[in-house]
C-alpha cells in the first residue's frame, strides 16, 4: 500500500517547525510518517533526507511545504527531483499546488509540462534567494568593520572597581578569590579581563 511521507527542514536549531508540522501533518500516513530535520538546505547531505529517501517505495509521496524546505541549490533542487520521480515517487508542493507529480500518474504530457517549467522558475528564485542572503550578509560585515562596530558576541565589560582591585591583587594585597569576589565576576570572566586590560596596557 502507497504511503504519504513528509519531510520538514528547518535551518537551525533555535527555528521552529510548528507551522510545517500543522500543516503537513493531516496529510501524511501516520506521525511516524512525518520527517523533522534541522539542516542547512545547501546540499543533500542530511541524514534524515537520506534515510527517507531510501525507505521510501514506489508509488509513495512526498509532501513538502515548499520548495525551498527540499534545498537551496537551483541545480540539485532540479536534480534531486527528477531522481525522485524516476524512482516512482511523487512529489507535492504544498505552497506551489502545480508542482504536485501525482497529478499526472496518466501522463498528461501538458501537466508535466507546467510542473517543470514551475519548477524551473522555483528553483532558481530558491537559489537566487540563497546567494541575496549571503551577499547581504558580506556587505552587513564589511559596513561593521568599517564603521567599528564589534562583531560576535558582546564584550565583557570592567566593573566600576577593576583598577582598584585589579591593582590589590597583582600587588597581593589580596587573592585572585578575593578579587573575583569584589568584582563580582566569575573566574573564566576575571582572567578574561585581566588578559584583556593586559594586553590593552602593553599596546
Amino acid at each position: 500500500m502507497s504511503k504519504v511521507w513528509g519531510y520538514i527542514r528547518v535551518s537551525a536549531k533555535d527555528q521552529h517547525e510548528d507551522r510545517q508540522v500543522a500543516e503537513l501533518l493531516p496529510l501524511v500516513s501516520s506521525r511516524s510518517h512525518l520527517i523533522i530535520e534541522k539542516q542547512s538546505g545547501k546540499n543533500f547531505e542530511r541524514p534524515k533526507y537520506q534515510w527517507l529517501k531510501d525507505i521510501m517505495d514506489k508509488g509513495d509521496t512526498l509532501v513538502i511545504k515548499s520548495l525551498d524546505r527540499l534545498g537551496r541549490n537551483y541545480s540539485q533542487i532540479k536534480e534531486e527531483w527528477h531522481e525522485l520521480v524516476k524512482q516512482g515517487i511523487y512529489i507535492k508542493v504544498l505552497d506551489s499546488p502545480i508542482l504536485d507529480t501525482s497529478e499526472y500518474k496518466n501522463n498528461d504530457l501538458m501537466a508535466q509540462f507546467i510542473s517543470n517549467v514551475v519548477l524551473e522558475v522555483l528553483s532558481f528564485v530558491a537559489e537566487n534567494e540563497r546567494k541575496n542572503i549571503k551577499s547581504r550578509q558580506a556587505e552587513g560585515i564589511a559596513i561593521a568593520k568599517a564603521t567599528g562596530k564589534h562583531l560576535g558576541r558582546p564584550r565583557v565589560q570592567y566593573p566600576p572597581n577593576w583598577l582598584i582591585v585589579y591593582s590589590q591583587w597583582k600587588q597581593g594585597s589580596i587573592t585572585a578569590v578575593q578579587a573575583m569576589k569584589e568584582c563580582g565576576l566569575t573566574k573564566t570572566t576575571f582572567y578574561k579581563l585581566v588578559k584583556q586590560y593586559e594586553k590593552s596596557s602593553s599596546n
